[in-house]
């Protein structure tokens, strides 16, 4: 262990709040009920396994965030707090932090949670697994005493950053004694995992759902509400539907149904629905360009493309009015670092046309300017409608498209790995903090053969390189908001990829639950603090 002692952190502590007490009910708030069964379902398949190491994708993410636990989460006001942290506190030089953790806290088996686990859980999972290339910057850990842990960082570290990190979403701390000495991938524990969350592991019915039942040594004096959380899982949207329609289901997460579903289901009344939840990971379909290609490796030809677009018909007929148009790398509700001061790339086919033209790919008569291959990603249905829209909406302009919809190991070779594509209907996922998972669609070393969601469009701008690597040590907020305004000035401009449109993901929920989407990740919250109405 480096030789480290308190002294080494100065004051100015990032506080993590009473997050272990009880709340305050404002006067005339509802008195919350204990007791129950919820039943809960989302957009999406059943999991690999209860909790996956790497993370795994929103299905595992959803039933492992019920059972394990993270550092520390972020609130609805944009503020980071402290779930198993009580506080965090960087040294003067923000290469060290110091994380100190809550007292009483234990694991379902009733192991004390140490510096020892968080110690075990960054080093052998955060690191390899979930968030590897956010810990790149990493030195080591050390467990100072037995509730302390200190981060050490080989160049300064935002706290913003490190906040973020400490929220990731496949960023737990798992119990060191189950897991050490083998591979945290292959362990028998990710099919029943054993956490510090308010729900414990009862079983798993294959095929059909996951029992959680209340823990009643939670952390959090009085919570779960709940005594039991079933996560169902059912194949496809309509299915879903009518098990909430039947009450079998009371809230799905992730856009569980149809869109038209939704507004269906709604209208009877016994069903709310709300965007609200998703603020800290917003999806977005985007279009990219491949620049290898010798006609999109000229940014007025990429900026030519997007001209044609109209994106408000994308989010209002595609999306049924839960979306709206893209317009940078940041996205919109990111409070923190969104701008609108770009390079603003707007609807106007005459101008795509121009451009076209002074490119030295003029219209003549019927003949195509130039023909390309677009590849509508296969994981999600809509990404084809869309590009069958994107199709249409360039041939308007003289460019021919040529449009496949592969399944999804074939969309993911032929754009991330052959890149055997020139434009591509894809989708990403951006969370408040944008580094690593937002600049890695832009930067040289987010270029990696092989990885899904990275730099699949080859563009490399050394320029752009370098302030990421700036971004990345940035400790004052302001001065570090200001070189992200910057990263995204520079990329709507020189236009390697566009966000078509911003998704509004949704939580369908029975009236009778209540306390939902209090946070910006909501499914992957614990819902220690949901409860069902009588």
């Amino acid at each position: 262990m480096s030789t480290l002692s308190r002294r080494t952190f100065g004051t100015g502590a990032l506080t993590a709040g009473m997050a272990g007490s009880l709340p305050r009910r404002a006067r005339g708030q509802e008195e919350p009920r204990y007791g129950g069964t919820l039943v809960a379902t989302l957009g999406g398949g059943e999991p690999q396994a209860c909790y996956v190491p790497s993370g795994g994708g929103p299905s595992p993410i959803f039933s492992s965030s019920k059972l394990l636990e993270r550092l520390a989460y972020r609130r609805m006001d944009g503020d980071f707090a402290g779930e198993l942290a009580e506080s965090w506190q960087p040294s003067p030089d923000f290469k060290f932090y110091a994380v100190k953790l809550r007292k009483g806290v234990t694991f379902h088996d009733g192991k004390d949670l140490t510096a020892r686990d968080v110690a075990y859980s960054v080093t052998e999972i955060w690191a390899r697994h979930a968030d590897p290339l956010a810990l790149a910057g990493l030195a080591g850990i050390d467990a100072l005493t037995a509730d302390t842990a200190v981060f050490r960082f080989k160049k300064p570290t935002p706290p913003f950053f490190f906040a973020s990190l400490l929220s990731g979403p496949a960023n737990y701390v798992v119990p060191r004694h189950v897991y050490e000495g083998g591979d945290p991938a292959g362990n028998a524990a990710n099919d029943a995992p054993i956490g510090t969350g308010p729900w414990k592991f009862q079983r798993w019915v294959r095929g059909s759902h996951f029992e959680f039942v209340r823990n009643a040594r939670y952390w959090r004096k009085g919570f779960p509400y709940l005594d039991r959380l079933v996560l169902r899982y059912v194949r496809d949207p309509a299915g879903r539907a009518a098990a909430l329609e039947a009450g079998e289901i009371q809230i799905g997460v992730l856009t569980p149904v149809a869109l038209s579903d939704i507004r269906r289901l709604t209208a009877t009344g016994r069903f709310v629905a709300t965007a609200k939840g998703y603020e800290e990971r917003v999806w977005a379909t985007t279009l990219e360009c491949n620049l290898r290609h010798p006609i999109l490796a000229r940014r007025e030809v990429r900026q030519a493309l997007f001209h044609a677009i109209d994106r408000e018909v994308i989010a209002q007929t595609i999306y049924r009015g839960y979306a709206r148009a893209g317009t940078g790398p940041i996205f919109s509700p990111n409070t923190t670092f969104f701008t609108d001061d770009i390079h603003r790339i707007d609807f106007d086919p005459e101008k795509a046309a121009a451009l076209l033209d002074q490119a030295g790919f003029p219209r003549k008569e019927a003949a195509r300017r130039f023909t390309l291959d677009l590849v509508a990603a296969g994981w999600f249905a809509a990404n084809g409608l869309v590009g069958a829209y994107v199709r249409r909406a360039l041939e308007e302009i003289g460019v021919g498209v040529t449009l496949f919809v592969p399944d999804r190991s074939t969309s993911i070779r032929r754009i991330y790995t052959d890149y055997d594509f020139d434009l591509a209907i894809s989708n990403q996922m951006n969370p408040s903090e944008p580094v690593p998972t937002t600049t890695q669609y832009y930067t040289t070393d987010g270029i990696r053969k092989g990885v899904p969601f990275c730099n699949a469009s080859g563009y490399s701008n050394p320029e752009l390189d370098r302030l990421v690597e700036e971004i990345k040590v940035e400790t004052d907020a302001a001065r570090r908001k200001a070189l992200v305004v910057d990263f995204q000035k520079i990329v709507t401009r020189d236009a390697p990829l566009l966000p078509l449109v911003e998704l509004d993901t949704v939580t369908l929920a029975s009236t009778r639950v209540r306390n939902h989407s209090t946070v910006p990740d909501f499914a992957a919250a614990s819902w220690h603090d949901v409860w069902l109405e009588d």
